[in-house]
């Protein structure tokens, strides 16, 4: 089976001299290493018999196994993540590889080998590794690039600093012939930053919801049964963060709100680890309402969001906020800080949960002991929270990626 596109924006190749139909059904993906929530549509894709290939850049990530600098360890997934598509690592080269800084991954071959794979399109994620944006601007021109990313200016400050990012950043995505957006904040960005409407395709984020919403009754009782090795009283309501604990997330907002929840039927639970890890148990030492666990990987996480009545994800930035999808497709509401990219397209206020600014602590306590009083309330919103996830579902974002490929209009050079 073959994917056609019909060529016909004014998008300016070199040697261009007719319009074109062609058959078009490689694509060439670039990604630093493989990550749980792409696979999904990839194998999709794969099915629907698309020719489709992973370039992996962060070689030293092949063995499954890499150290992570925001938990701070080693990590390596429990599932699935190399099989039933085809792929390849590019050597990468980095004095200090890894994906923590711009020229952590440097694949002297890595053009060379997408070529000799003759793709038809070649998708990019992210322009902020030195070969990521090396390939974009050797590609411009010659094939059509998608590009994918989820930035948003959610978190611009110094005026002098943001006008030169927004001078470099509307350089950069003039070599890109398109980009997938994944939700409103991000879309914004990318006008913002000089493509045009006709450029942008929506392109949600999307989770393993089949992984996390069953067998639910089967999570669900190895929730209850950790809850109550933890000493999780029954009659609590469980406020859960899962995630790094680094600045950024801003796990100490959680503390923030047990030092005010203290006298109220409600337990905080941090999972994770990180930088902060050391600092936050001691502060919360003085509180009998806090609790935490180490880094869960993958096969346990639909099980810690069971453990949690309602999620929280306190960031002071983040570009969407996947674990929100995850709480939600487990069928859980969830608290999130505005300045998570995230919170526009998925919160509905008292429906699936709340948004909030970091300084209005009174607004979430409110939230947590509405929930508390009502645990009937709890299961409502989360159930409707579960519900919007169909939106959100790696499923959903397949047929989006498939149609797309199969819509897009552009002028080709002659071969």
């Amino acid at each position: 089976m073959s994917i056609e596109f019909t060529h016909t924006t004014n998008i300016h190749y070199p040697n261009l001299s007719v319009r074109q139909r062609i058959p078009c059904s490689r694509l060439a993906v670039v990604l630093s290493h493989p990550i749980q929530y792409h696979i999904p549509w990839i194998k999709g894709l794969t099915d629907r018999k698309v020719k489709i290939k992973i370039f992996y850049t962060w070689s030293q990530s092949e063995n499954g196994s890499y150290f992570d600098e925001g938990f701070g360890r080693q990590i390596k997934w429990d599932i699935p993540l190399l099989e039933g598509y085809e792929y390849q690592f590019v050597k990468n080269t980095a004095k200090k590889p890894g994906t923590h800084h711009f020229f952590g991954i440097m694949n002297p071959t890595l053009n060379e080998e997408i070529e000799a794979w003759a793709p038809d399109y070649v998708m990019i994620h992210g322009w902020n590794f030195y070969s990521h944006l090396n390939c974009i601007l050797h590609f411009h021109k010659k094939t059509p690039i998608i590009f994918a990313g989820d930035s948003t200016l959610l978190n611009e400050t110094n005026f002098i600093r943001k006008l030169a990012r927004r001078i470099f950043l509307k350089w950069v995505y003039q070599h890109v012939d398109f980009a997938c957006y994944a939700g409103a904040h991000n879309k914004n960005y990318f006008i913002k930053h000089g493509l045009n409407r006709s450029q942008l395709k929506y392109l949600p984020h999307s989770v393993d919801t089949q992984l996390f919403s069953e067998p639910d009754e089967e999570y669900g009782k190895s929730a209850d049964a950790w809850r109550n090795e933890l000493g999780i009283p029954r009659d609590h309501l469980v406020v859960l963060y899962a995630g790094k604990l680094i600045p950024v997330k801003n796990p100490g907002f959680l503390l923030k709100l047990a030092s005010a929840c203290t006298e109220l039927p409600i337990t905080f639970l941090i999972v994770g680890n990180g930088s902060l890890e050391e600092d936050l148990k001691k502060e919360a030492q003085h509180l009998g309402n806090v609790k935490f666990l180490d880094f869960q990987n993958q096969q346990q996480m639909p099980i810690i969001y069971r453990m949690g009545d309602v999620f929280i994800l306190p960031s002071i930035s983040e570009t969407w906020g996947l674990c929100i999808s995850e709480a939600m497709a487990c069928g859980r509401p969830v608290m999130v800080s505005e300045l998570v990219g995230c919170a526009i397209d998925m919160v509905e206020e008292y429906k699936t949960g709340i948004s909030f600014n970091l300084d209005d602590t009174e607004k979430c306590i409110a939230f947590i002991k509405k929930l508390s009083e009502n645990k009937m309330l709890s299961k409502e919103m989360g159930e409707y929270a579960k519900s919007r996830m169909e939106g959100f579902s790696a499923d959903h974002k397949t047929d989006k990626l498939y149609n797309l490929l199969n819509s897009l209009e552009i002028n080709q050079p002659l071969q």
